[in-house]
This record gives C-alpha cells, structure tokens and sequence, in this order.
C-alpha cells in the first residue's frame, strides 16, 4: 500500500506519493482537479462544478498538513481542500478499474460457461462479466430457445446496436444472400463490421437449433496472436498497426467505407484487437518493396489465426449464448451441410461500456 509524504520545494510545500519502490510529486494542478469538496464537486455525478482547464498554470501549495489518513491543503487560487489518502492513491494511474486481459491459446478450451439463469444473483453476473472481459469471450447456457430472446441477455449487459441488418440478425443458410455469413460455407476468423465507424464492440450469438454435424463455431484470441507475431517479427506488428486499410461494405442501399489499420493500439501502445476481415480490406498504393513487406506481415498473421494453435472450435448447442468481444476476439465457423438438418442463430450487437459499466458497479 503507498503513502503520502509532504515537504517542501522552492520555498511552497510539496506532496509525493510513495509505492511500489518509487516515489512521484503530486503537481498542484494535478492535485486540484481532485478536489472533492462540495463546491468543486456535484455529489450526485461526481462531475466538476469548475472548469480545471481554466486554472493558472502557476497554481502552488501554500499549506500542505497530513494526519489520519488525510491531506488538508491551500492553493494558491485560495482554495482549501482536505482529501482521502487512499482516493488520491487509488488515482495515481489512469485506470479504467478493469481486469487485466489475460491472453490464451487453444490448449485453454472453450470459454467459460455461465448459466443465465444464475445472474440474478449478483455474485454470479459479476463472476461471468469478470470472465468477459479477462478473456474476451464467455458461453451462456439455459438460454430459452425462443427467436428475440438474445435481445433480453443483451439488454442485461447493455443498448443494442442497430445496423443495416437490423437489431437482430439471423444466421442461417440463405441462397443468394447479401453476406457470406448467410451460407453454408466456411468463414475464417474475423471481426465483424471493421467497415463501420465505431465498430460494434460486442456480438452476441444465440443458438436456437443446429441439427447439423458441421458448423462448428471458432474463435481466436487476437492478442495472442499478435504476441506471437511480435515475438517472431516486432516490425511486422508495427506495419499492421501503422499502415491503414480500406474496409468497405456494399449492397443495393448501403455503401459504408473506413481507413483504419489492423492492429489497434491504446495510448499507452498497447495492442487492443484487431480489425481483421480479408473479404472487405484494401491495401493503400505504397512501393513494391513496402507492399511486399506488408503482404508478409498479414500473411504471417492470417496463418497464426488459422492456427490450431490458437484456433477454438466447438460446437454452440441450442439454448446457447456466445457472446465475445468483437475488437479482440475472431470469430468463424466451420462449413455445414444444410441438407442435413436447421441451424439457426441469431444475433445482435452491443457497445463496450455496458459490461464495464455493470463490472464496476457491481465492483462497489
């Protein structure tokens, strides 16, 4: 557990917070925008009551006292403030107050399962979002069989996102179809809609029959991939991540058109997913040379998702739910025979920040 240490610097008192081995100043300004007292702060949003970004730039501490667990400080606008030691340790990093990602392979198995019926108890809801976003993807089981009722497991993590398609889409085998997800062929892993802007962060599918013997559903960890990628070749990965693509969609009334790249990294740097369909990407114009040194790192990345190294297959049953993060983990399927039997899915969208929303309040 860090602490807080007060002395002086250029003649004003100073604060620092000690942890981990190494010891960081907490500016005045970075201190002020803390405030929590009442008049700087709304009690029942949190939101500021004053705008920080209006505050001089030569903003100091006059007073600085701890005791108890407390700092009490003046600055240099006049303003007094007293804060919990622990509230200003807990912010000293910008977390978003998640689980770490832990990436895995296809040695680790098919997600989890939960049972939908169980998250009415808290623990349990909290249990099954804390698997999602660990590792990108989690099963539902006990789901009815009943066509809509994936829009009552995606109202319980969060908004449906209406699209083109509808709020929700059926797949299933259909001559002539407008997308390639709509027959009975194989798809290889992918994320869905790299064309759109936002991308739907989540999908949901809900297996409502499969009478088939094929039509396995696969998924692939996307950051285990790129690890792998890195591992073999750093500058392949930074290709990917630095040099966009056209990605496009296209029917009788929808054009939809994006330049993004394929790896997507956070501020930090930090790989997040993937942008990934090879039915719908463009290569820019670049050099012959360069073009060749792009061609290599995608190739080598579209061997690693098509791995069974990395490649989950299992087949998702009747009254089952996936549901995986769609910037993080590809999805396919196996082909199938139709002649064989029905299978039918349904499916549906949702944004990131309904699941992390319910963590953290549950997390409470």
């Amino acid at each position: 557990m860090g602490q807080l240490v007060v002395g002086s610097r250029e003649d004003h008192p100073c604060v620092s917070a000690s942890e981990h081995g190494r010891e960081v100043e907490l500016p005045a300004l970075w201190l002020r925008q803390h405030s929590p007292e009442e008049t700087q702060r709304d009690g029942m949003t949190g939101q500021r009551l004053f705008d920080p970004h209006l505050l001089p730039t030569d903003l100091h501490l006059v007073r600085a006292d701890l005791a108890d667990g407390r700092l009490s400080v003046t600055f240099s606008d006049g303003h007094e403030s007293v804060y919990e030691s622990a509230m200003l340790l807990a912010n000293l990093e910008l977390s978003e107050g998640l689980p770490q990602p832990i990436s895995w392979r296809a040695d680790s198995g098919q997600p989890n399962v939960h049972r939908w019926t169980d998250l009415h108890d808290p623990a349990a809801e909290l249990a099954a979002i804390g698997d999602f976003l660990t590792y990108g993807a989690i099963v539902f089981s006990d789901v009815p069989c009943v066509a809509g009722t994936i829009l009552d497991v995606a109202a319980r993590f969060g908004f449906v996102r209406d699209t083109n398609f509808g709020p929700v889409f059926d797949v299933r085998s259909i001559p002539n179809s407008t997308d390639l997800a709509y027959r009975a062929v194989p798809l290889s892993p992918h994320t869905d809609n790299p064309y759109r802007t936002p991308v739907p962060g989540i999908q949901m599918l809900h297996c409502l029959i499969n009478e088939t013997t094929g039509g396995l559903s696969t998924l692939v960890d996307g950051l285990a991939a790129v690890e792998q990628l890195r591992a073999e070749d750093p500058d392949a990965v930074e290709l990917l991540a630095t040099v966009p693509v056209r990605f496009r969609y296209r029917d009788a009334t929808t054009d939809i058109v994006t330049v993004r790249t394929v790896v997507d990294r956070d501020h930090q740097g930090t790989v997040t997913g993937l942008n990934y369909s090879p039915r719908l990407d463009e290569l820019p114009l670049m050099s012959d040379a360069d073009t060749r040194r792009y061609q290599a790192a995608r190739q080598r990345l579209a061997h690693l998702l098509a791995s069974s190294e990395f490649q989950v297959r299992f087949l998702l049953e009747a009254g089952q739910l996936m549901m995986f993060d769609n910037n993080r983990v590809l999805h396919g399927r196996t082909s199938f025979d139709p002649n064989e039997g029905l299978r039918h899915l349904q499916g549906c969208y949702i944004d990131q920040d309904g699941p992390r929303t319910r963590y953290r309040v549950l997390s409470r």
